[in-house]
C-alpha cells in the first residue's frame, strides 16, 4: 500500500506581557483604564528538519523572535503605541499585530508561521492567521 501523506512538523511557543489598554467605543468597564497579563501562543510548521539537528528550528530562536516583539508592548499603556493608537488594543487586534510582525521576523527560516493567539486570561483567547 503506497503512503501518499506528507509529514508536517509544529512547533508551539507560549510567552506573556503585561499591558494597560482601553476599549474604546466598549461601552462598558473595559472601556475604562484596566491592565492585562496577556498570554501569547505562536505556531509555526515546515516539512523539513534541519539535516546536522533533525529539528525543525531551535525554540529558543522562534522564543527569542517573539520575545522580542512582545518587549515592545511589555510595560506600556497599549492606546499609546501604534498602531494601537488608532485602532482598538483588543485581543483580535493584538493578535494580528504581533503575527505579522512575527512573520517579518521569521522570514529566511524554513518556516511558516501557522497562527498567533492572545489571551486576557486563561479562559478565553483570540486567535488570527491568514489563509
Amino acid at each position: 500500500m503506497l503512503n501518499n501523506k506528507r509529514g508536517v512538523w509544529q512547533l508551539t511557543v507560549t510567552e506573556s506581557f503585561s499591558a494597560s489598554h482601553c476599549l474604546r467605543g466598549y461601552e462598558g468597564p473595559c472601556e475604562n483604564l484596566h491592565g492585562h497579563n496577556f498570554g501569547v501562543e505562536a505556531v509555526v510548521e515546515g516539512e523539513r528538519l534541519d539535516a546536522k539537528v533533525e529539528y525543525l528550528m531551535d525554540f529558543k530562536k522562534l522564543r527569542g523572535r517573539l520575545r522580542g516583539i512582545l518587549a515592545e508592548l511589555d510595560h506600556r499603556h497599549l492606546n499609546d503605541v501604534a498602531p494601537f493608537d488608532g485602532e482598538n488594543p483588543s485581543s483580535e487586534n493584538l493578535a494580528r499585530h504581533i503575527y505579522r510582525r512575527l512573520e517579518a521576523a521569521l522570514a529566511g527560516e524554513a518556516v511558516t508561521l501557522v497562527a498567533v493567539s492572545v489571551s486576557e486570561k486563561d479562559t478565553s483567547k483570540a486567535t488570527y492567521r491568514e489563509l
